[in-house]
């Protein structure tokens, strides 16, 4: 499955069963792996990881 498939089967699923209270944790769950990921070769990353 490609990456596109399983988003748009999530927002399908989203908008059938009405689990609109799940859009503001994924959200936050993709912007936390994302600073993860840009900040882990650099020289912020300790602090970063202090954080946690």
């Amino acid at each position: 499955m490609s990456k596109i498939s399983i988003l748009s089967e999530l927002w399908s699923f989203l908008k059938v069963r009405k689990k609109w209270w799940l859009m503001p944790i994924i959200i936050f769950l993709i912007l936390l792996g994302g600073l993860i990921i840009l900040t882990q070769g650099s020289a912020i990353a300790p602090f970063i990881y202090a954080l946690f």
